[in-house]
Order: C-alpha cells, then sequence, then structure tokens
C-alpha cells in the first residue's frame, strides 16, 4: 500500500507539471504501477475520437502493446497528441491490461465568413485570418483573428473599426465563424509636430517623413495613415537624413501619437535632439592584411577631409573597398570604419581599417513572406548565394535593391546560426505590397504639340506573375492627339542585370494645316555600369504618315491652299517616311529622391544613327543636364541649374535633312514661346522650320509656398532661360530661309510645381526679355512638369 501510495503521489505532480507545459487539462494515471518499475498493456483502447482515425491516436502515443513504457513514454505520448493541434483535450489512463486513450477533438472550421466590410474585400481578410476551412477551431484562434482584423483595419486608417466574433454551431462538431465588421470613420492626422529641431524647419522634415498630415486630397494619396510601423520607418528616415548632412549625434527623443477621440484624429508629436554639426577630418586607410597597398585604395574612398559629414559617403566608401578586396581575392575581409570625433572644433577624423575577417559562410538563404514575388526575383538582388563567403556589406546593399524594387512593404534580412559553427543561415521577411495600377486621368496643356485637353488612362504591373517583369498598356486621346503603348521590360535579361524590353507605340497628331501619323516600335537593352551610370542601346523602326486637313488638300490650280512653307509640302507629298535607327545613351544619376529632388545631379547623353534601311538618314547628338542643390535646409530652397544642347546632320549622297527631322523648341528648351516659335523661318510663309542646332541653359529656385499644407506637395519656382536654336538643311531651293544664324533668346518668370495624385502639373508664366522679330510668344504654360 505504501509503495501504491508513493506512486499515486509521483503521478500526480507529473500530471501537475504537464498541465503547466501544454495547453489544455492533461491528466495522466497508471494504477497500481510502482514507480520503479515499467508497466506492460495488451491492448490500447481510444475514446471519444470523432473525426481522427483510432489507428493513428495510437500511432501518436509511440506505445506498442506487449512492451513495456515507463511514466515518461505517457508523458510524451500526451505531449505528441496535443503537438498535432486535433485534441482540446487528453486523457491516458491504464486500466487492468488495457491503455485508455480518452481525447476530445477541437471543433472543425466549416466557414469563415465576413460582414459589413466594404474598404477591405474578402480576400485580403481571408489571408490575415489563421482561421480555415476545414481546420481546427479554437477560442484563442478566433480572438487572434478579430485582433488581426482591426490591425488590417488600422492600416487603413481606420482605428476606430470593431470586429465581433461569432461561432455557429453546425452539430457535428463542425462550426461558421463569423467576424462582423463596423468598418467606422477614417482616423485621420491632424498635425506632425517636430521638438527639438533647430537647423531644419518642421516643413522640411516634414517632407522627410514618409507619414503626411491630412489634406483634402488624402483620401487619394493615403499618406495620412498612422501607423507605429511607419512610424519607426520615419524615424529611421530622419535618422538618415541627418547623418547625410553632417549631424552625427542626432538622435529621435520620441516619436508620438496621440488620438483624440472625440474627433477621431491624430497628433504626433516627434521629438528630437540635432547635435553639433560636423565636418571630416583626416581620412585614411589602415589594413592588417599582408600585400594590401592602401595608397592604392584612396581613389575608392568618397570622403574628404574638409567635407560636411556624411554617413552615406561612409557606407559607398565602405562598399568600394569591401567589392575591391573581393576582387584582389580576400573574400572574408572586412572594412570597418573607426571615427574619431573631435567635439571642440566639430570634426571626425576616419580611419578605414581593413581585417581578415572571420572565415563564415553562407547556408542558405530563407525567404519568407512572398506569396506572389518568385524566390529568384529576390535572389538575385544578392551578389552573394549559398557556398559564398558571408559579408554584412553585401546583404546590405541587397536590401536597398528589395527595397529599392517597390514590390514590398518592409524587408528584413537576419541571419540565425548555421548547421555548423562556421556557417549562417540568412532569413529574409517581406511583406509584399500590390504592384498593379488603373489609372484614369484628365488634363489641359496649353503648349507642346499636343495643346488643349486630354483623357489618358493606363493598365501597369510592375511584378508580372511574380516575376519581377514590368508591363504597360496606355492610352491616350485629345484634342490634336491619340496616343497607343505597349510596353514591358524584363530587369534581368539571360539572368545577368541587363533590362531588357520593347515598346510599341501610334502616335497621331492634328497641326493647324496638316495631321501625321506615327506607327512603329522601339527594342531596348540597358546596362548599369556603376550604381550611379547606366547605358542603354535602343533600335527603333517607325512609318511616319503626313497629310493635309481637309480645308488644306491641294485643289486644281491651287496647290497650296493654306500657303505653307513648300518644305512641309515636300515632308508631305513624299509622305510615308519609314525611319530605322539605333541610339546610345549614357546616363548618370546621383539624384536624391527622384519625386522630391534636393540634391544630385541627373545627365543624358544620347547618340542616334538613322539609316539602317529607311528613308531618313542622320547623325543626331543631344545631351541635357540637370544639377540639384539644397540653398537653404532651414527654409527648403532649392537651387536647380540647368544644361543642355543637340545637333543633327545628314549624311550620304542626299544629305539633306526632312523638315520633320530637325529639332523644333519647346518648353524644355525656353519658357515664354509657343511650341516651334523660335529659330529658323521660311521668309515667304513666317513657318518656323526647326534647327540643326540648339544650346540651352536655364536656372530655377524652388521653394514651399506659405501657408499652404507641405503634405499638399506645391511648390513654387522663379526661374530665368536662355536658348538659341539654329542652322537649317532642308535643302529646298524654292524655300527662303530665313532667321538662321545664331541668336539667343532669354527669359524670366515663375511658376507653381504640384505633386499631385495624377502626376508632376506644372504652371509657368515666363516673360521674353530677349527675342526676335519673327519669334511667336506664349507667356503663359501648364501641363505635365518633366523634371528630367
Amino acid at each position: 500500500m505504501k509503495a501504491v501510495s508513493n506512486f499515486l503521489g509521483a503521478a500526480s505532480a507529473i500530471a501537475l507539471s504537464a498541465a503547466v507545459a501544454v495547453p489544455g487539462a492533461i491528466v495522466v494515471q497508471l494504477a497500481a504501477v510502482p514507480a520503479a518499475y515499467a508497466a506492460v498493456v495488451s491492448s490500447i483502447e481510444v475514446r471519444g475520437n470523432q473525426r481522427v482515425e483510432a489507428d493513428t491516436i495510437r500511432s501518436q502515443t509511440g506505445i506498442t502493446p506487449g512492451r513495456s513504457f515507463s511514466n515518461a513514454d505517457v508523458d510524451e505520448a500526451v505531449k505528441r497528441l496535443f503537438a498535432t493541434g486535433l485534441f482540446s483535450d487528453v486523457r491516458i489512463n491504464q486500466v487492468g491490461s488495457t491503455l485508455v486513450v480518452q481525447v476530445s477533438e477541437y471543433r472543425v472550421v466549416n466557414q469563415v465568413l465576413f460582414q459589413g466590410n466594404k474598404k477591405i474585400k474578402d480576400a485580403a481578410l481571408t489571408g490575415a485570418v489563421q482561421l480555415k476551412p476545414r481546420g481546427t477551431f479554437t477560442d484563442a484562434a478566433m480572438e487572434a483573428d478579430a485582433e488581426a482584423i482591426r490591425d488590417a483595419y488600422r492600416r487603413i486608417g481606420r482605428d476606430d473599426a470593431t470586429v465581433t466574433p461569432q461561432v455557429i454551431d453546425l452539430g457535428d462538431n463542425r462550426v461558421n465563424v463569423v467576424y462582423t465588421v463596423q468598418e467606422g470613420d477614417r482616423t485621420k492626422i491632424a498635425a506632425i509636430n517636430f521638438v527639438g529641431n533647430n537647423a531644419f524647419g518642421d516643413r522640411r522634415l516634414s517632407d522627410v517623413i514618409a507619414t503626411k498630415r491630412s489634406t483634402f486630397l488624402s483620401f487619394l494619396l493615403r499618406d495620412d495613415i498612422y501607423d507605429e510601423q511607419r512610424l519607426r520607418a520615419d524615424e529611421e528616415l530622419l535618422r538618415r537624413f541627418y547623418y547625410n548632412r553632417g549631424y552625427a549625434d542626432f538622435q529621435v527623443i520620441s516619436a508620438i501619437g496621440e488620438l483624440d477621440e472625440a474627433s477621431n484624429q491624430y497628433t504626433i508629436t516627434i521629438t528630437v535632439e540635432e547635435g553639433a554639426r560636423y565636418t571630416f577630418g583626416d581620412i585614411s586607410i589602415d589594413s592588417t592584411i599582408p600585400d594590401v597597398d592602401t595608397t592604392k585604395l584612396q581613389s575608392l574612398v568618397t570622403t574628404h577631409s574638409g567635407d560636411g559629414y556624411s554617413a552615406k559617403n561612409v557606407e559607398d566608401s565602405i562598399i568600394a573597398l569591401t567589392e575591391q578586396m573581393a576582387g584582389q581575392g580576400y573574400a572574408f575581409a572586412q572594412v570597418t570604419p573607426r571615427g574619431d570625433r573631435n567635439f571642440e572644433n566639430h570634426t571626425i577624423a576616419v580611419t578605414y581599417a581593413i581585417d581578415q575577417g572571420p572565415r563564415t559562410y553562407i547556408e542558405r538563404i530563407e525567404i519568407r513572406g512572398n506569396a506572389r514575388t518568385r524566390d529568384f526575383v529576390i535572389r538575385r538582388e544578392f551578389d552573394v548565394s549559398e557556398g559564398d563567403a558571408f559579408n554584412q556589406v553585401l546583404i546590405q546593399r541587397a536590401k536597398r535593391r528589395l527595397e529599392k524594387l517597390n514590390f514590398f512593404e518592409r524587408v528584413d534580412i537576419s541571419t540565425v546560426p548555421g548547421s555548423e559553427p562556421d556557417q549562417v543561415v540568412l532569413v529574409v521577411d517581406l511583406v509584399e505590397k500590390s504592384t498593379g495600377e488603373l489609372s484614369i486621368g484628365a488634363g489641359y496643356t496649353t503648349g507642346g504639340q499636343t495643346p488643349g485637353p486630354s483623357v489618358e488612362g493606363s493598365i501597369t504591373e510592375r511584378n508580372f506573375l511574380g516575376r519581377g517583369q514590368f508591363i504597360r498598356f496606355a492610352a491616350g486621346v485629345g484634342r490634336r492627339s491619340r496616343d497607343f503603348t505597349f510596353s514591358f521590360t524584363e530587369p534581368y535579361f539571360l539572368g545577368r542585370r541587363i533590362a531588357a524590353g520593347f515598346d510599341i507605340f501610334r502616335q497621331t497628331r492634328t497641326y493647324d494645316d496638316y495631321q501625321s501619323e506615327t506607327t512603329g516600335a522601339t527594342v531596348r537593352f540597358g546596362l548599369p555600369i556603376t550604381e550611379a551610370l547606366t547605358t542603354q542601346t535602343a533600335y527603333t523602326f517607325a512609318q511616319e504618315k503626313y497629310e493635309f486637313r481637309d480645308n488644306c488638300d491641294p485643289e486644281d490650280g491651287d496647290p497650296n491652299p493654306c500657303d505653307v512653307s513648300e518644305a512641309i509640302v515636300d515632308g508631305i507629298d513624299n509622305s510615308p517616311w519609314n525611319k530605322s535607327s539605333i541610339s546610345q545613351s549614357l546616363i548618370y544619376n546621383t539624384i536624391d529622391d527622384m519625386k522630391n529632388p534636393h540634391s544630385g545631379i541627373y545627365a543624358n547623353l544620347t547618340a542616334e544613327f538613322a539609316g539602317i534601311g529607311g528613308d531618313a538618314k542622320y547623325i543626331k547628338l543631344t545631351g541635357r543636364g540637370s544639377y540639384y542643390k539644397t540653398l537653404s535646409e532651414e527654409y527648403d530652397i532649392v537651387g536647380l541649374a540647368v544644361v543642355g544642347g543637340g545637333y543633327i546632320t545628314g549624311y550620304g549622297s542626299e544629305s539633306d535633312l526632312r523638315i520633320f527631322d530637325h529639332f523644333q523648341a519647346n518648353d524644355r528648351m525656353i519658357r515664354g514661346f509657343e511650341y516651334n516659335g523660335i529659330g529658323p523661318y521660311d521668309a515667304d510663309t513666317d513657318d518656323h522650320l526647326g534647327g540643326t542646332t540648339y544650346f540651352n541653359a536655364s536656372v530655377e529656385a524652388q521653394f514651399p509656398v506659405p501657408v499652404i499644407p507641405e503634405s499638399f506637395g506645391l511648390r513654387g519656382a522663379v526661374f530665368a532661360d536662355a536658348a538659341t536654336l539654329y542652322g537649317n538643311d532642308i535643302g529646298n531651293d524654292d524655300v527662303e530661309v530665313a532667321g538662321s544664324s545664331m541668336k539667343w533668346r532669354a527669359s524670366v518668370g515663375a511658376g507653381l510645381i504640384w505633386a499631385s495624385p495624377f502626376g508632376p502639373l506644372r504652371v509657368d508664366y515666363a516673360l521674353p526679355v530677349v527675342k526676335e522679330d519673327n519669334d511667336q510668344e506664349q507667356n503663359f504654360n501648364f501641363g505635365i512638369s518633366t523634371r528630367f
């Protein structure tokens, strides 16, 4: 009796421990078996099961009739049965020579239903919840799903949405789960306040962060949604902004959003400590690796003594040195910047220490969260693969590339130990976002080739079939234009970082006296040379048709009723024209933000050769460079300088150019004049004929508009333009070309730039201050803004 009593006490203690360790109630009883000896049963009886087969349950216990087992074996059997997720309760008892396994099965989910949801569709909510049809039901999972639905609504700016879960019992241990949603109103952001900022104003810092104050356009922009994760990302954006402008001691003290439940609006307060502004002190390279000549590495360093401190320049230098060392065969070399901060003169001396790092290899790259994007699209952004040496610098560069794809809301890369001490596993966690766009818009343009109202629609997919391919179809109709375009781009052609694609287009233009129709296609290949420099090769074949409008059709006895230039008549009479050309471009881009540039250079140099078959035979050179520089960080004033030029010449036995191949003036060349309103012209008809050479230059200051909220995206500008368009090579003896000498024009003006939801729009008023007698002015210009 004493032994039995001791055993029962021990069994009770085991049962209590197991009940704490695993969900549900676990009771283990083995009657009349001494603790020091193993038990043997002749059979295992399963009770309480409705869906799960008894044999399946027996196999999960791991206990075999006729073989001895211990208390520990029973404990493990209970744990294994709970681990299946099929049972809410498990009890194992020995009754004589029979082991009785008593189970209670979880109920099965028949359907998961949503009611009251309009802003988020059923498919999106289904992906957010964990309860699924034919899966097991638990109250904990249902409550977790309700919270997940509330989180989904918070992410679209509806913090006061409520979710009520309900269980409908269908009998036979089956249930329907219904989530009833009351979506509520949009939660807005009333204000974003900054505390502690002296070097930069609130407006400038508001431009830096992604979260914006609510305006009447927020329902389109969706940038006024309060989200804790987005706020943490905004903190990082602020750190990068300050670190790249010399404030190495900068820190975000706090970022808090307070909700006013009465108005359902947040007030965000971001408290910062800027610290002093630093410049670079002495810059040096130190290597502990033998045979490394540090003097030859100095040219790779982009940090220079006396320049303003920039974390980005330090990072770029680390990447350049790391790649150089890897190229020399030092795959495990690590480059570590060591800063020596002088608090008196506010300088930071930087030493780039090159050491032989630990020999660590990448065992595998594990990608999670990419339900749509295929693995190879993600893996190709890494310069390392399984088996390669682990390099943190290259991993961080891959992270930036993945973020730049604009396929994901969030990209996190972490490491976990591998199967061996010198192995690590890269874990890439992704949160995908929508990459498809359906756009319909209307506009009005005062100048250019297609003045007047227009309507455009487009369908765009940036991640076609999850393969990272870009596809777009666009159609536009205006009072004087019709455009149809289909584009496709494969960013990794033949598995290499070569962007290959094609464009098929058709353009119709209607002018005062004639109209044109151009149909063609372009095949293009782009190859990055460096992070900033890219080259692109393209081949274009197009057919151009020209014809007079009805009121200008030649009649008997009057071959030119509208009195247009004979050069235009020749171009129309010889229509259609086939143009077959190949072009080569170099593009240099260091712009900090393509949507809202504040610093950097964007330059494009293109050479085009026409005459690979077809009627057009010419060589054309064009170039344009834009330089942005922040003139005042405090007041967010940005300076812009633009220079450009072009030259075209015919070749061959008939070296004359068609009139339609000549350069024609536009608002990108000079503002204040009509499209094709300057340059050489027909002395008899005053029709401008275009030129063979042009040069242009422009300076501009851009600034925020007072009173208007920064989230509205409206900026003002004052500018001065200068341009010349000269030379003509139409080769028609019946045309007297005037104004073909080099004459400069100039204008000054002011404008408004709006980063609207429909694209960047701009309105300018320009006043010519230097002009020629036959120039045609146009002071007011409104249309789509093209910065680069």
